[in-house]
């Protein structure tokens, strides 16, 4: 039950499905998340870790910085159906659309990509 609660928490806020969206178009670091969504690092960093919390992320290292991707193989039974409902049924919407916008000119800034 805890899982399946953490699955919907992290599903019913605005910022962590934006995110979600970004990254089942492509993997992104942090510094990419802040310039699509126009966000500061601390939040999307929160938010990123509620996302990988409640089974929907993995993160990997590459270079000086780390990837969040969409974690088709994960843990949480509960998140892997939605994880795939979500790709099969792109959210064509407004907000979406100019986060993915945004994502195509973002750039991974340099280690110091978390301050703004």
């Amino acid at each position: 039950m805890d899982d399946f609660i953490k699955v919907m928490k992290a599903l019913s806020d605005r910022t962590r499905l934006r995110i979600l969206n970004l990254l089942l178009t492509r993997n992104c670091c942090v510094c990419e998340i802040m310039q699509a969504l126009d966000i500061s690092q601390s939040r999307a960093s929160r938010n990123l870790g509620i996302l990988q919390n409640a089974g929907f992320l993995k993160k990997s290292r590459d270079g000086l910085w780390i990837n969040y991707s969409v974690d088709n193989e994960t843990i949480n039974s509960y998140a892997t159906p939605l994880v795939k409902l979500l790709r099969n049924i792109p959210i064509n919407h407004e907000v979406f659309n100019q986060d993915k916008e945004r994502l195509a000119s973002a750039q991974k800034i340099g280690p110091g990509c978390g301050r703004r």
